[in-house]
């Protein structure tokens, strides 16, 4: 099906406009009820950091007053962000009061930033800070989302994010994207994979693997495209054009390498559909830059990679600041969906919904299965939708005994 072409202008404002009301939804100081004098100072005595067989990193922080807080990492470098978690951060938040965030984010990040501020140390920054949040929320007993000032919706759309195009046939992926369309997924977004080693690395494949699955989906589905870095200016703009006006794409993430600023301008410029990007962005600083001279439509920060909740409520503040979309990334289905859902619930448009990882391969390791076994209430979607839950602080129960079985450290 032809998609009638628009004009940049007109379609960015357009666009833009969506997100006017989020301009009076930035989040604000964090105001919570008094804390019992019996808590209000909890002493943090151990900070384990917990590396799973399936290739996930949970952090747990206990307290001298028997409150435990969870928390988890983005897992590209598992074992480097819990030596990290160890090494550098333990040592400087052991003895400190665990209600003191904003504290120990700064004596966390700002000591150890010669660590590596795009990659290892935000990650291994975000899994303590997710905890400690988690204990906030327990001592007062408020979730996440009402210590963020209350959620403006009690269920978050979820689009299903389908990996492993770059690796897979077309009818594959179209395969996987119906099923996902039948399990109640209102959006789907096709991940290639290819990354910035392969640049170009076969544009014709990338065009046939989208027209499938918009085949297989039918012209009612919201699709999304992310490049995942591997196309250069030239061909991000070109399949881009094809993308929007021949098959509707109505998101198109990091098509060139997310360094590449000038790039992504470049892209911005020259195509009507939303381009996003964040989820290789890890502070406030490095997402004004993605906004100021990038310019995407779509920011997407990562509660387990951008250095925890503490700066992605920064981060949100920004996107609103700046009037674009906030659309978090997120792949870790258990603690980093549970605080990403608290997130997305409170500051994103339901319009633009959260992301839902399936497993890039029917060989993959189902890791929601595996973690939702340790985890209570199990996060489920139904109808494409995940409710937000209520209970204190990340509002799970988590079960170590079975999860301990999962340690391979």
């Amino acid at each position: 099906m032809n998609y009638p072409p628009r004009t940049s202008q007109r379609t960015r404002r357009e666009f833009l406009g969506l997100a006017l009301p989020a301009t009076f939804a930035g989040p604000l100081t964090v105001a919570a009820p008094p804390v019992p004098a019996s808590l209000a100072r909890l002493k943090i005595i151990d900070v384990e950091s917990w590396v799973l067989t399936c290739d996930s990193l949970f952090v747990v922080v206990r307290t001298d007053g028997g409150v435990t807080g969870y928390g988890e990492a983005s897992p590209m470098n598992v074992r480097a962000t819990a030596s990290l978690i160890n090494e550098a951060l333990k040592p400087r938040v052991i003895g400190r009061n665990a209600l003191d965030r904003e504290r120990l984010w700064d004596e966390m990040f700002f000591p150890t930033y010669k660590l590596g501020v795009m990659g290892v140390q935000p990650e291994a920054i975000a899994g303590v800070d997710i905890a400690l949040w988690d204990i906030f929320g327990k001592v007062t007993g408020l979730s996440l989302s009402e210590l963020f000032g209350g959620r403006r919706r009690d269920r978050v759309r979820m689009y299903a994010s389908i990996g492993g195009a770059a690796d897979s046939t077309p009818a594959e992926m179209a395969r996987r994207a119906a099923q996902a369309v039948e399990q109640g997924h209102s959006m789907v977004k096709i991940r290639m994979d290819w990354g910035t080693r392969r640049t170009d690395a076969d544009p014709a494949h990338d065009w046939a693997v989208l027209s499938e699955v918009r085949k297989a989906i039918g012209d009612k589905i919201e699709l999304g495209f992310d490049a995942n870095n591997g196309f250069s200016v030239s061909t991000a703009i070109r399949l881009g054009r094809r993308f929007q006006d021949e098959l509707g794409i109505m998101h198109y993430e990091e098509p060139v390498a997310q360094y590449d600023y000038a790039g992504i301008a470049q892209v911005v410029a020259a195509l009507d559909v939303p381009v996003a990007a964040g989820e290789h962005e890890y502070t406030r600083w490095q997402f004004r830059d993605l906004i100021t001279e990038a310019r995407v439509d779509i920011v997407q920060p990562d509660v387990t990679k951008c250095a925890g909740i503490s700066e992605a409520l920064r981060i949100a503040a920004l996107a609103s600041t700046y009037n674009r979309l906030l659309v978090p990334h997120q792949t870790q289905p258990a603690l980093g969906t549970a605080a990403n859902l608290h997130f997305t619930a409170c500051f994103a448009r339901e319009e633009r919904a959260q992301e839902y990882d399936l497993p890039a391969s029917s060989g993959e390791k189902d890791k929601r299965a595996i973690l939702n076994r340790v985890i209570h209430p199990p996060l489920e979607q139904q109808g494409g939708y995940l409710a937000v839950p209520t209970g204190p602080g990340l509002g799970l129960e988590v079960d170590e005994a079975p999860l301990k079985r999962l340690r391979v450290d």
